[in-house]
Formats: C-alpha cells, sequence, structure tokens
C-alpha cells in the first residue's frame, strides 16, 4: 500500500530551485492539494487514497523548478481561511494582505447597519469576497482596471459564495459626477518602484502582473495620492482608509494622509518589524 511519507520525501528531493525550507513546505502543500493529506498525515505516513487520481508529478517538479508559483501550478491558494483560484493575472494573495483585512474585520465587527465598503485594485477579489463573507453587515464593491482580474474575481465570489459587486474602474480616472460613499476605502495598489525590481524573485518577476506590482520611480506614491483624494470626496466623516504601503515609503505615504486632512494616520508593521499598512481617519 502507497504511503504518504514516500511521495513526501521524493518530491522534497526533487525541488530543487528552492531552499530545502521552501521545498518542504512545497511538498506538503502539494500532497494537501492533489490529495487532502494534511502535515501530520504525511509525517504520521498515512496511506494515500486508494482512489487517487495521480497527477503528472514530473511536469509539476518542472514548473516549480522553472520557479513558477506553486500557486499557480495548483491553481489556488488560501486566504484568511477561503480558497481563491489565481492566475497570471492577478497578484498572488499575500499574508501580510490577510493583516490589513482583520483589521478591517476587527475595526467593522460591531457594526449592526449596512457598511459600505470600495476595494480598489481588487485582483483576485481576495479583500473584497473576505470582508463580505466575514461582514455580514458590510456592502462590498470591487474595482480594478483589467478585465482578466475581474473575471476571475467574479469566479472567485460566485465559488465562493459572496455577495460583491465588481466593475472595471481606475482610481487615476474616477468620474467627476461619482456619487457614492463608503464608510470603509481599501486598497492595495501597485507600489513597488521599478528600479526595485532587480532585487526580485524570478517568482514574482517572471510569472505576476507588472500591471499590479510596478509605480514609476518619478512618482512612486501616485495611487496613495489618488486614493485619498478619492477619500476626500467619498468616504463617510466617520469612515477609514486601509491601504497596504512599500516599507521603504512609510513617512512619505503617512504625509500624503496628513497633506490631505486626515487627522489619525496609524502605520502598522509586517511580522518582520517593516512599515504595511496604514489605517487613516479624519
Amino acid at each position: 500500500m502507497a504511503t504518504a511519507k514516500p511521495l513526501y520525501d521524493r518530491l522534497k528531493k526533487n525541488i530543487t530551485a528552492y531552499s530545502p525550507e521552501e521545498a518542504r513546505e512545497m511538498a506538503f502543500m502539494l500532497l494537501d492539494h492533489y490529495f487532502g493529506l494534511r502535515k501530520t498525515d504525511v509525517l504520521t505516513d498515512k496511506p494515500l487514497p486508494p482512489n487517487r487520481t495521480e497527477p503528472d508529478w514530473f511536469k509539476i517538479l518542472e514548473r516549480l523548478n522553472r520557479q513558477e508559483p506553486i500557486q499557480h501550478v495548483i491553481g489556488t491558494t488560501i486566504f484568511c481561511g477561503l480558497e481563491f483560484e489565481v492566475s497570471p493575472d492577478v497578484l498572488i494573495p499575500r499574508p501580510e494582505t490577510e493583516d490589513l483585512v482583520r483589521l478591517i474585520m476587527h475595526d467593522f465587527a460591531d457594526r449592526t447597519d449596512d457598511v459600505p465598503i470600495v476595494d480598489i485594485g481588487t485582483g483576485s477579489g481576495c479583500i473584497a469576497i473576505t470582508l463580505s463573507r466575514f461582514l455580514p453587515q458590510s456592502v462590498v464593491t470591487g474595482w480594478d482596471v483589467s478585465e482578466e482580474a475581474l473575471e476571475l474575481a467574479r469566479h472567485n465570489a460566485q465559488s465562493l459564495n459572496a455577495d460583491v459587486t465588481f466593475a472595471i474602474q481606475d482610481i487615476l480616472n474616477v468620474p467627476a459626477d461619482f456619487a457614492h460613499r463608503f464608510d470603509c476605502v481599501v486598497s492595495n495598489p501597485p507600489y513597488v518602484t521599478r528600479s526595485e525590481a532587480a532585487e526580485m524573485d524570478r517568482n514574482v518577476l517572471d510569472y505576476e502582473p507588472g500591471l499590479a506590482l510596478f509605480v514609476e520611480d518619478n512618482d512612486p506614491l501616485v495611487f496613495y495620492k489618488a486614493v485619498a483624494d478619492f477619500c476626500v470626496r467619498h468616504l463617510t466623516k466617520d469612515g477609514a482608509c486601509y491601504v497596504e504601503i512599500n516599507e521603504r515609503f512609510g513617512d512619505a505615504t503617512r504625509q500624503v494622509f496628513a497633506d490631505r486632512g486626515f487627522s489619525r494616520i496609524q502605520v502598522y508593521k509586517d511580522i518582520h518589524g517593516k512599515d504595511r499598512s496604514i489605517r487613516a481617519t479624519f
């Protein structure tokens, strides 16, 4: 009877493009995705499912060793406990963004009336859909400039039974007659400068959309200025704006909001102690 541990060891040994620790985690992810085996199942060498359909391990290992993200190889990722489909058309949701979503959920947990929320640059829909699922009082809209991203976000919303309205909209060109107001404006906009690309890993540079990643070095805060300007017109008096930020520009991004009349601006650090998000209110 085939068991989990020998397959795990073989996969781990043959994922050679990453460190041993990363290869170990990828092998666990593969066994979880294809056979529903958790880490404890693997480490206790449980039998593989007798009616399993074996994937093409050679092709999977080949893709991983080209540094294609494992999330693209298996087609999904977990974000705040929910499984999202991903593709090269959207950024792969990351743990730092989970922290931003948890902050919003904490801040609005006690609200009993409707909470209108807009997620600017929604991508896979991970922020919008998670807020819709875990804040029942939320009325969520997701914007993006990419039709391909919006198609995937709508698919994820349907799969996860989330009521989110998605629309194509560029935050740099919001119509002057737009009249809606929101209690929560959230965005994880492009914030990596072109000059930082040289320091990035291939699995990001080669496989994730530059449209969602990069800004020009001569105006790295262009999207934060646009979001803050939008908030001046469309954030309710007691509402809050939440943005993920580039660790290099924490103080400068804070100043963007201060210049536009926000009176309380908090910069939050990630688990590595780097500036990673901002919460701003009037």
